[in-house]
């Protein structure tokens, strides 16, 4: 846990700080694209038997970085432990995504949800958060993570996945009141969980708000923006978590950049959707930016990989405060080595940009 970090360029760029080149993970890093984790998943039984093992959890975390020069790992768990934890019955069935037994759609419903204990239902997320941090040995940083308030609420509204999410929606019209008590339950439960990610070990955190991007202006600021913020005053004010950088990403709310900016967070993940200049320019350099190549390219053949790579990179310029990523996560079709050559062309052309010998 003391070991002194070999690879910091991720922390630095997070803090705006001068890096020798860019550097770069990749969301969903451990996941189907190799067929080493599909073994240990298959060893695993079910994705929830995977997530919920430390010694998995840890062993899937670790496995891109064997094949990968990355500069940051992420915990191996999902968005959702915070409702399963809730008592709603988390499971995965095959080829259909994340179901709940139970949904929350009355007020009887969130009067029974309750900030889950960190040491209780949450405690394998934390015991896999502190073998994961022994077992890196400082090679590179640890991210942990959680789902924001507003796209737990989708899952839990719904009872799974769903194309817009339209019951919530719904209810956001109907029954605003209802709606921002479910919201704010699961705000201090995220912070309490990234509270106790960060006391468990990990050294920067992620929100992902993958569904902040159906809303409309005023929406979004209301049940999504708002809760994100609450949660971001709650962390810089934390024991544990106030020294991490904490990056926000909200798929599809590029326009949304500068109020994002505006919460205290140290950085913004950007969908590929946004130009990275124009996002540079929107937050005025209050924020590092994270992002933004389409996953879809690491499909395409190697030399366009490497051109887009360096598109992205040239987008952001050399200006401090870039860590290169997908604009959303990785997909299970993915050939490695395309990775590989994504990974090394970063670290070459950021080499380029800042006027270092590749």
């Amino acid at each position: 846990m003391n070991a002194a970090l070999k690879n910091d360029r991720f922390l630095r760029a997070l803090r705006r700080e001068p890096v020798d080149t860019t550097p770069i993970w990749v969301m969903r890093q451990a996941g189907r694209y190799l067929p080493e984790y599909r073994a240990t998943r298959e060893r695993a039984g079910s994705f929830m038997g995977l997530a919920q093992n430390p010694e998995f959890a840890c062993e899937v975390t670790l496995q891109p970085l064997a094949r990968f020069d990355l500069d940051a790992a992420i915990l191996f768990s999902d968005i959702l432990t915070i409702p399963d934890a809730m008592g709603l019955g988390l499971s995965f069935a095959q080829g259909e995504g994340p179901q709940f037994a139970r949904t929350v759609r009355t007020a009887a419903d969130v009067a029974q949800l309750t900030v889950p204990d960190m040491d209780g239902e949450l405690r394998y997320v934390m015991d896999a958060v502190r073998l994961i941090r022994r077992e890196l040995d400082g090679r590179v940083p640890l991210i942990g993570f959680s789902g924001s308030p507003w796209t737990l609420a989708c899952y839990m509204v719904e009872g799974g996945g769903s194309r817009d999410f339209a019951t919530l929606k719904a209810m956001c019209w109907d029954e605003p009141a209802l709606v921002h008590r479910l919201l704010d339950v699961l705000a201090r439960s995220v912070a309490a969980y990234l509270s106790a990610q960060a006391a468990a070990g990990a050294q920067a955190l992620m929100i992902f708000d993958t569904w902040g991007g159906l809303l409309g202006p005023a929406p979004f600021r209301e049940f999504s923006l708002h809760y994100m913020a609450q949660i971001v005053g709650e962390l810089n004010t934390d024991t544990h978590a106030r020294e991490l950088p904490l990056i926000l990403f909200s798929k599809g709310a590029g326009a949304h950049l500068a109020a994002m900016a505006d919460t205290g967070c140290a950085a913004l993940g950007v969908d590929w959707t946004t130009d990275l200049a124009a996002a540079r320019r929107a937050v005025a350099g209050k924020v590092a930016l994270q992002g933004n190549l389409d996953p879809a390219i690491l499909r395409a053949a190697p030399e366009v990989i490497r051109r887009e790579a360096r598109t992205v990179l040239d987008s952001y310029g050399n200006h401090p405060g870039h860590v290169f990523n997908l604009g959303h996560g990785i997909t299970p079709e993915v050939d490695p080595e395309h990775v590989r050559i994504l990974v090394d062309e970063v670290h070459t052309y950021g080499r380029v940009l800042r006027g270092a010998p590749a």
